[in-house]
């Protein structure tokens, strides 16, 4: 079974450099571009379902996605909304500096909270679809850190409408691309 995280199309508030978080903004134009893009990206493997996170900019760029590749758009999975940032979200960089120069906003996600709840969509999605090649539309941070679980080490920031791509093994995960760029794969339990 392979599977690959895509990140969501840009939006204002990324545009903006706004925290998002699981506040529901929707795609720009850029964003349903990249969404576009990604298709070519994706192109080459037999997909056969993209699934997603609810929130608005995942489920349109899987909606996208799934057109132009003529796949099944499967449902939204609860567990891969994007990390909640409490009382930073929709506040620019500059704010944040100003308000929380710590980086601990009152109501912050912790990573570990995000990861678990990712872990399970995993196991929700292996379950629901077997041995089906699976796309899984969702955001930047549960993309990074629930990678850099699965591969025991750090991956740097998710770009907007990138792919990582990686593949279970029994019970164990492979990371084999991040960001549309093919890793060392490091087999991880």
């Amino acid at each position: 079974m392979t599977l690959a995280f895509i990140r969501h199309g840009q939006t204002d508030w990324n545009f903006e450099n706004r925290l998002q978080g699981s506040t529901d903004i929707p795609l720009n134009d850029t964003g349903r571009q990249q969404a576009r893009d990604a298709v070519a990206t994706l192109a080459g493997v037999d997909w056969e379902v993209i699934v997603s996170s609810p929130l608005s900019r995942a489920r349109e760029t899987a909606s996208i996605i799934a057109d132009g590749l003529g796949i099944e758009l499967g449902p939204a999975f609860d567990e891969l909304v994007e990390r909640h940032y409490g009382d930073a979200e929709g506040a620019t960089a500059e704010v944040i500096a100003e308000h929380w120069p710590d980086g601990n906003y009152p109501g912050l996600e912790s990573i570990d909270a995000v990861v678990a709840r990712a872990t399970t969509a995993l196991e929700r999605v292996s379950a629901q679809y077997g041995d089906r090649n699976t796309l899984i539309v969702c955001h930047g941070t549960l993309i990074r850190y629930t990678l850099s679980s699965l591969a025991g080490r750090e991956f740097d920031l998710i770009r907007n409408g990138s792919v990582a791509t990686f593949e279970r093994l029994g019970e164990e995960w492979r990371v084999l691309s991040v960001n549309d760029e093919p890793i060392i794969e490091v087999p991880v339990a």
